[in-house]
């Protein structure tokens, strides 16, 4: 009974120094790794590449994400917001923008990943307007349902206009049924259902390539695959696991149905920190798209090597030219057969026709 509850909840003193630090630690890795990664994906990566256009819709949201963090460590430091109410419920918006949207394609890549190894055929037909369409249906709904986060928050800067982000009060909502309908929906469709599925994807990957028959360049490809399906699934845990687990019970708080004075304190204390797990995506999907796609990684290895013998010898490796003789003669070769008819969505494996044709040719004596 709201008449007997004499719960205060606590002062959380600790979390602007941990939001400030957090958000400088992430800053200048998720700046450099997530424009490197838009730059390869743009320019280096094949259209052949099946989840090529989820990649790039992933690396813009963390991107963007990123460079509102700047703002966000000033706030945290200074603990004032001088930059007006638009800036401050943009960076907001941009905050839960990049959660959803990076949650929609990661569960995008791992349904591609899963339909494409069972459906292999499927893939050659496949058209890269299809990806194009799916993401701006993405953008649109995610858009759209994140508008709600900065509109139960706007109402407090008309009593403190400095204030902003996490010091942003939540609107009260007269019903607690409402409360409780509107926070159960946003966990099923924002994380329960994209759960499920990357789950089941990722289960259902590392059976499939368990009982491939076909070795795939010495099961290099297997290991490939079952690494990325892993990682999309590792990154789903650790970074929106913790904060969507927290997120119900924080809006339950905040709504006051949980009045139970332990269980308050314990959310109001773990949501600083599942919050700022929750931005660590930026630094960790770079290194899914290093795990799907060979391109990303030979283009990360030869400019590292690239920028290493400048620095070393100040002298342009000639070797390292996009034009170099050995690599025109690589694509000189005949014409190959992509391994997404083998199962593999991502298009990198090419298995050269001569080559294979040899391997067929039955040897001298053998009699048809």
């Amino acid at each position: 009974m709201h008449s007997n509850w004499t719960c205060s909840d606590p002062n959380v003193t600790y979390k602007s120094t941990l939001y400030a630090a957090t958000y400088t630690i992430i800053f200048i890795p998720g700046l450099l790794a997530n424009s490197a990664a838009l730059w390869v994906l743009c320019r280096f990566i094949s259209k052949k590449n099946k989840a090529i256009i989820f990649m790039i819709n992933l690396a813009a949201a963390d991107l963007a994400h990123v460079l509102s963090l700047p703002l966000r460590i000033y706030y945290y430091i200074k603990l004032t917001w001088p930059f007006g109410r638009f800036l401050c419920l943009l960076c907001f918006y941009l905050k839960y923008l990049n959660m959803y949207a990076s949650i929609c394609f990661l569960t995008c890549i791992s349904i591609q990943r899963y339909f494409f190894l069972y459906q292999p055929f499927k893939a050659k037909d496949w058209k890269r307007r299809y990806d194009i369409a799916i993401s701006a249906a993405v953008w649109l709904f995610v858009g759209a349902a994140c508008s709600l986060f900065p509109i139960m928050r706007s109402f407090s800067l008309q009593n403190n206009p400095n204030a902003c982000f996490a010091d942003l009060e939540v609107r009260q909502i007269e019903s607690k049924v409402a409360t409780v309908a509107m926070t159960a929906t946003a966990e099923l469709f924002g994380f329960i259902g994209p759960l499920i599925v990357i789950v089941f994807c990722t289960w259902k990957t590392k059976v499939s390539l368990r009982g491939f028959r076909i070795p795939l360049q010495n099961n290099s490809e297997g290991r490939k695959a079952s690494r990325m399906v892993s990682t999309c699934a590792i990154v789903f845990f650790v970074c929106f696991a913790p904060y969507h687990i927290n997120f119900f019970f924080y809006m339950m708080v905040k709504e006051n149905v949980i009045t139970d004075c332990l269980l308050r304190r314990i959310t109001l204390h773990t949501q600083p920190f599942c919050l700022t797990l929750a931005s660590l995506d930026c630094c960790l999907d770079p290194i899914l798209y290093f795990f799907m796609t060979s391109e990303f990684q030979d283009q990360i290895s030869r400019h590292s090597s690239m920028v290493a013998h400048i620095l070393h010898s100040g002298t342009f490796p000639r070797s390292m030219s996009p034009s170099h003789p050995k690599e025109q003669h690589c694509q000189k070769q005949g014409p190959s057969i992509s391994a997404a008819s083998l199962g593999d969505p991502s298009g990198t494996t090419q298995v050269p026709i001569p080559i294979r044709a040899r391997l067929l040719q039955p040897s001298a004596g053998t009699t048809l």
